[in-house]
C-alpha cells in the first residue's frame, strides 16, 4: 500500500473543516496511519517550499501556512497519492471541480484547504519530512476487504 501526505492548511483549521474533509478520505477507504497538529517553523517551510523560494509570493505562502497550526496527516491505500490528488482537485479553488475538496470549500489558489503530495516520490520525502518513523503506524484495517477486491490488497 502507498502512503501520502496531506496537510490541512490554516484555511481548513480556522474554518473548522478538518474533520469534515478527513472523513471524506476515510469514507473513500484511505487509512489514517499518522496524524498530528503542528505549528510550522520557517525552517521546515523553507525546505517544503524550496521550489518556490525565488517567487515573489513566497513570503505570503509562509505567512499563510503559519497563521494557525496545521494538521499533518499520512494516509495509506492503493494508489493513495493519485486517489488523494483526485479528491483534492485543482490547486485554484475557483476552477476546481465541484465534488473535490477545493471545489467544494475554496475560492483561492493559496487558501485552498489542503496540500497533498503530487507524486509517489514526493510523498516519500514529504512524509519523512513531517513524521518520525515512530509517529507512523502499521495496523490491519478491519474493513480492508470491503474497500478492495482480494487481488488488489
Amino acid at each position: 500500500m502507498e502512503r501520502t501526505l496531506v496537510i490541512f492548511k490554516p484555511s481548513a483549521v480556522a474554518r473548522g473543516l478538518v474533520g469534515e474533509v478527513l472523513s471524506r478520505f476515510e469514507r473513500k477507504g484511505l487509512q489514517i496511519v499518522g496524524l498530528k497538529m503542528s505549528q510550522l517553523s520557517d525552517e521546515i517551510l523553507n525546505e517544503h517550499y524550496a521550489h518556490l523560494a525565488g517567487k515573489p509570493f513566497f513570503g505570503e505562502i509562509k505567512a499563510s501556512m503559519q497563521a494557525t497550526p496545521v494538521i499533518l496527516c499520512c494516509l495509506q491505500g492503493k494508489e493513495a497519492v493519485q486517489v488523494v490528488r483526485n479528491m483534492t482537485g485543482a490547486t485554484n479553488g475557483r476552477v476546481a471541480e465541484a465534488g473535490t475538496v477545493r471545489g467544494d470549500y475554496s475560492v483561492s489558489t493559496q487558501e485552498n484547504i489542503v496540500h497533498s503530495s503530487d507524486s509517489v516520490e514526493t510523498a516519500k520525502v514529504e512524509v519523512a519530512r513531517f513524521f518520525r518513523s515512530d509517529e507512523l503506524f502499521e495496523y490491519k484495517h478491519p474493513f480492508t476487504q470491503f474497500f478492495y477486491a482480494s487481488d488488489e490488497i
